[in-house]
Formats: C-alpha cells, sequence, structure tokens
C-alpha cells in the first residue's frame, strides 16, 4: 500500500469516529442531552477511536497463508477435537519472581518456562516460551483465588487497575492472577508474536495461553479455597477453555468475542479493498473448520450454570453484542447487559456490582 493511500485511509477511518458513534447509538429513545446519553456516546466514540488505533497504526496486513495450506491443518487436527488439541501442561516451575508497585499496588511478577506441546499440525510454532503472571496477595494462606485474562492490547500492570485487584482484595478477600498472553503488554517484544494476520499463527497462541493458563490454576489449586476464572473480549475464548478443561469454581466472560480470527477479520475493511484477500482468509471455511478446536462456545465449563456469568456491552462495536447472546443460549448461567460499549463496560459501577456479587457468592458457597 502507497503511503498517500494509507494516509488516506487513515485519516478518513478517524474523521468517521463520531459520525459512526451517533448512528450506532441514536436508536428509539436514545436522548443525547440526558447523562445516560451522552456517557453512552461517549463510550461508543471510545470503541470507535480504539478500534482506529489498534486497527490502522499497525503495518497494513499481508495475505500470510493459503486455503489450502489452512485446509490441510483443518483435516489434520479434525480428529483430535477440543479436548485431544490441548494436551495436559506442564507443572508450573517458577524460573524468576520479582516484587513490583503499581499505583500504589504491590505485586510479584513470575515468570516461567512453558512449552504448550501443539499439535503436529502447528509444529512450526511449537516450542517452550517465557511465560508471565502477575500476582497480588496478601500472605501464603488459603484464599479463594481469581485469574484474570485480560484482552487485546493489554498485559500490562495497568491490569491490576482493570480487575480492580486492591478492592476484591480489601472487600471480598481474593487474590488475583493476572496472565500476560504471548506477545503482549510486558511480553510484546519476546517471541511468539501474537495475535497477527496469520490464521495459524493465532490458532496456535490461543492453545499456547489456554496451556500457560492451565498451568497456573493448577498451581494455585493446591493452596486455593476457591478458584474462579474471567476472561475480557480476546481473554474471553481463554477463559471458557480453561473452565472446560480444569476444575474451576466458576467462571466470568466479559464482552466475549466468537473467535479471534473472526474479530479481526471484522474490522480490517477499514483498510479498503487491498487487504481483501487477508480478510477473505480470516472468514474462509477452512480457517472455521480448524478453529473449532478452540471455540469455547461449544463446550461445556466444569463450573455449573449458577457459577457462570456473561457480561456484553449493547453498544460493543468490537465484538458485537450477538456473541454474549450465543454464549448465555449455550451456556445458561447470568447474563449482564452493559447499556454501553467494549471498552466502557471496564469502568462501568453496574458491571463492577455485579461481578463483586457474583464473586462474593461463588466465595461464601464454598
Amino acid at each position: 500500500m502507497r503511503t498517500a493511500e494509507r494516509a488516506y485511509r487513515i485519516g478518513r477511518d478517524f474523521a468517521g469516529v463520531v459520525p459512526r458513534a451517533h448512528a450506532a447509538v441514536r436508536t428509539p429513545g436514545w436522548n443525547p442531552l440526558s447523562p445516560n446519553g451522552a456517557r453512552q456516546f461517549g463510550e461508543v466514540v471510545l470503541d470507535e477511536l480504539a478500534l482506529s488505533g489498534m486497527t490502522l497504526t499497525a503495518p497494513p496486513p499481508r495475505l500470510e497463508r493459503t486455503e489450502a495450506s489452512c485446509a490441510a491443518v483443518a483435516a489434520e487436527l479434525a480428529g483430535l477435537g477440543v479436548d485431544g488439541v490441548h494436551a495436559e501442561p506442564e507443572s508450573l516451575r517458577v524460573s524468576s519472581r520479582r516484587s513490583r508497585r503499581f499505583a500504589g499496588i504491590v505485586y510479584e511478577q513470575l515468570r516461567f518456562e512453558h512449552d504448550p506441546h501443539l499439535p503436529s499440525a502447528l509444529a512450526e510454532f511449537g516450542g517452550p516460551a517465557t511465560a508471565v503472571v502477575h500476582l497480588c496477595r496478601r500472605d501464603d494462606e488459603p484464599r479463594p483465588w481469581l485469574v484474570w485474562v485480560h484482552g487485546a492490547g493489554q498485559g500490562m500492570p495497568a491490569d491490576l487497575l482493570f480487575a480492580r485487584a486492591r478492592r476484591l482484595q480489601d472487600r471480598l478477600g481474593y487474590n488475583i492472577a493476572l496472565p500476560v498472553q504471548p506477545g503482549c503488554g510486558v511480553r510484546r517484544r519476546q517471541w511468539p508474536t501474537y495475535p497477527n494476520m496469520d490464521p495459524l499463527n493465532n490458532l496456535a497462541g490461543m492453545i499456547r495461553v489456554v496451556s500457560e493458563v492451565r498451568a497456573v490454576v493448577r498451581w494455585l489449586r493446591p493452596t486455593a479455597t476457591t478458584v474462579a476464572v474471567s476472561g475480557v473480549s480476546m481473554g474471553s475464548p481463554v477463559a471458557g477453555l480453561v473452565s472446560h478443561l480444569e476444575e474451576v469454581d466458576a467462571v466470568a466472560v466479559y464482552t466475549p468475542i466468537f473467535g479471534l480470527n473472526a474479530m479481526i477479520a471484522a474490522h480490517l475493511g477499514r483498510w479498503g479493498p487491498s487487504v481483501r484477500e487477508t480478510v477473505d482468509l480470516l472468514r474462509s471455511e477452512p480457517v472455521e473448520q480448524m478453529t473449532t478446536v478452540v471455540d469455547y462456545q461449544a463446550v461445556e465449563p466444569t463450573a455449573p450454570p449458577r457459577r457462570r456469568l456473561i457480561v456484553g456491552a449493547w453498544h460493543d462495536q468490537m465484538a458485537r453484542r450477538e456473541p454474549a447472546q450465543v454464549l448465555h443460549e449455550r451456556w445458561g448461567g447470568q447474563l449482564h447487559w452493559h447499556r454501553g460499549s467494549h471498552v466502557g463496560h471496564l469502568f462501568a459501577g453496574g458491571v463492577q456490582r455485579v461481578s463483586e456479587r457474583f464473586l462474593a457468592a461463588v466465595k461464601e458457597e464454598r
């Protein structure tokens, strides 16, 4: 893509942020002059800005694979299914431990080497990598644990604020574990790269992070009175799969997505017709078949329905509202709608209250 065309696409997309946000919230009953109406509009603007920033500040996408190569992988994985693709995780052995502080919150940064033992069809992405998990805990006494899996663009110590680590410690007595997904946050300059425009890489990355989080859950379990797993956006499939593959007491997902490749494809059109081949590949039938082995909406969590929470955003411009609706139909449990946007739910008092009631109930049941 030429520099002039790229500049045009970026300028055109950012210029459309406000009009797109207005079109999204302009529904019967919406009052732009009311506090709720103004808040909804502001939140949707945040979604649109985030989408433009994440999509258009990266290099223009290139076609990384062919449909034939994805079809070959899909055929090899077909017989394995979800349970067969995800190998038993290695035991977590801490390689380094450092005490850190962020915004007045004291936490530990743990690193450990982990090999997810990928299927042979994904061998080019296999091998050990240095995994990272941030732990926010008071002592070594048995306590309930919340394993919080971040979304795209996160993986930094600021996640402690988004997860409300201090509040959950002080009010509910929870310890918090925040695994960092490969290629994100403090791991963004380390191998492997994830996510990107290669559907095979994204599949391998998802399997890898699921294995890492499973290792964290197993490491915490012996001294935990309760283990709850939650995932935000890109972290929702991870939390869902971990809650199926491991014995957990509760699972919560926030602004869930259908699938990583599908979500990326949904927003690449901002680059115009030059990326059509990449979009078509990410949406192709072979890629769809291949990613059934990481389809968390097709599996059942080990936590009972009363310990499942789904939080959707009514004006979600990133994942849309449909994934939350479909997941609730399949999982049951509690569905809470935030009447704002994908990004806005992170700051919503209503979401915070629902989450705290959910975690308090899980703790009391044990």
